[in-house]
């Protein structure tokens, strides 16, 4: 079986080498060796030092288990070990050819960086309608192949309303179009921890190096970094230099560049110098729209029309839940052996109907208090403390006490970071005046009656 193994090697290292580069690979891979005693189970890596052991384990760990199992599926493990004196290698041939003909091994490696993006996810399966359209078009031109008409492309919308979706979408077409091409996809709570790793293990070059030398890179749930000074720098200099070169960029996040809480202007107005394209909530049509395809998807499963309804216009706050809802009652109903009716799906979901109709979210909050006070809703989150702009604010945070069930601390973080007595102060205040301005009660019981539907 070594020589199975030794075999396997060969590939991995020829596949290392275009992955990461000549310079990189010569300095880090190269001096990788694979011990004697490896076997179809656990592949043993030798180098000559604890520092470069660390390094690529901290940086290749997942990735040698990963292309060892693409070569030999029955591997549980790559054990990366640090030897002190010169180890025994399994001989190989093909390895040798490896170091000495990059160009040829080149030829038959696998493209680096090529994600596993979620084969749910694409432009086929994504149901578009007004709320979603331009984003979705978009989306499509970012795949394109050419030089891509627009970056970053910069995604925002509410939870689960579709903005993984089309990202994921983005990477199977572009990759489809493009096979020679590479991608990295990566929420931005990865992309900090990775960027922290290298600082502690003073290695940023190769972190700047993976990043940047990609044809596509898309960062995932960018809010995640407010208020994280270094790494903001860091993503600030990625995409500076993603834009100079002329490469593909996307990002999402669930607000508008502009409104991102804890980020430095300069990079709220990189991120905004490209197309910015939101998603609103899914409509009820949308949302009628978006069970009947998932159940094109489901051949042996019969669903009146009844509940489908039901279903779409009882949940409605994203599209995630929307479709979590429908994978219960099927897999309800296939467990029991029972026929999907309105009463089996009301008692199946009975609780999920329930808690749907009760939860508002403070983005609906503040969509509803700037519409029906004719403010801009990054007003009520701005430092703005005209009268015209602090009472629309002080209704809304009260509205997020009595509605949500989100602490005072949480809600003034949703509101430009204030702090929770700033909340206090609003709720008291917005108590007060409804007991002696009709004006102001009429508004909160308006606000109350549309948010709570």
């Amino acid at each position: 079986m070594e020589a199975a193994v030794a075999k396997a090697w060969s590939h991995v290292r020829a596949n290392l080498r275009r992955s990461a580069g000549q310079r990189l690979f010569d300095q880090w891979l190269k001096p990788v060796v694979l011990i004697e005693g490896s076997d179809a189970e656990i592949v043993r890596l030798g180098l000559p030092s604890a520092f470069m052991t660390q390094w690529v384990k901290n940086h290749y760990a997942e990735r040698l288990l990963l292309e060892f199992r693409s070569q030999i599926p029955a591997v549980r493990s790559v054990s990366i070990e640090t030897v002190a004196e010169e180890p025994k290698r399994v001989l190989s041939a093909a390895a040798a050819t490896a170091d000495s003909a990059p160009v040829a091994a080149a030829a038959t490696a696998a493209p680096a960086e090529r994600p596993q993006f979620d084969p749910r996810f694409t432009f086929e399966r994504f149901v578009i309608d007004a709320t979603n359209r331009v984003a979705c078009n978009a989306a499509k031109a970012m795949a394109e192949p050419g030089a891509p008409r627009f970056s970053p492309l910069y995604l925002h919308a509410g939870t689960g309303q579709g903005k993984t979706h089309l990202m994921h979408a983005i990477g199977h077409a572009f990759l489809e179009a493009n096979p020679e091409a590479t991608a990295i996809y990566v929420t931005a709570e990865r992309f900090m921890f990775e960027f922290v790793q290298a600082l502690r293990n003073k290695d940023t070059h190769a972190f700047k190096a993976r990043l940047r030398s990609v044809d596509l890179l898309m960062i995932d749930d960018l809010q995640f970094i407010g208020g994280k000074d270094a790494t903001q720098q860091e993503f600030f200099h990625t995409v500076n230099e993603f834009m100079s070169s002329g490469k593909r960029l996307v990002i999402a996040a669930d607000r508008a560049p502009q409104a991102l809480e804890g980020f430095e202007p300069r990079l709220a107005g990189r991120l905004a110098s490209g197309l910015v394209a939101d998603i609103k909530p899914a409509e009820l049509e949308l949302r009628r729209a978006i069970v009947g395809r998932k159940l094109l998807d489901m051949p042996a499963v019969t669903m009146p029309h009844e509940v489908m309804d039901l279903l779409a216009a009882r949940i409605t706050t994203n599209v995630r839940e929307l479709e979590g809802a429908l994978n219960r009652l099927v897999a309800y109903a296939q467990l029991n052996g029972e026929v999907i009716t309105i009463d089996f799906a009301t008692n199946v979901l009975g609780e999920v109907l329930r808690s749907a109709q009760r939860r508002i979210t403070i983005d609906e909050i503040q969509r509803a208090v700037s519409a029906h006070f004719e403010v801009k809703q990054i007003d009520l989150i701005s430092e703005r403390r005209a009268v015209a702009i602090a009472r629309p604010r002080q209704i809304a945070m009260y509205l997020a006490k009595r509605l949500t069930t989100r602490s005072l601390p949480e809600i003034g973080r949703k509101f430009g970071n204030r702090d929770h007595s700033t909340v206090i102060h609003a709720v008291k205040r917005i108590e007060e005046l409804r007991g002696k301005d009709v004006e102001i009660d009429t508004a909160v019981r308006t606000l109350m009656r549309t948010l709570e539907g």
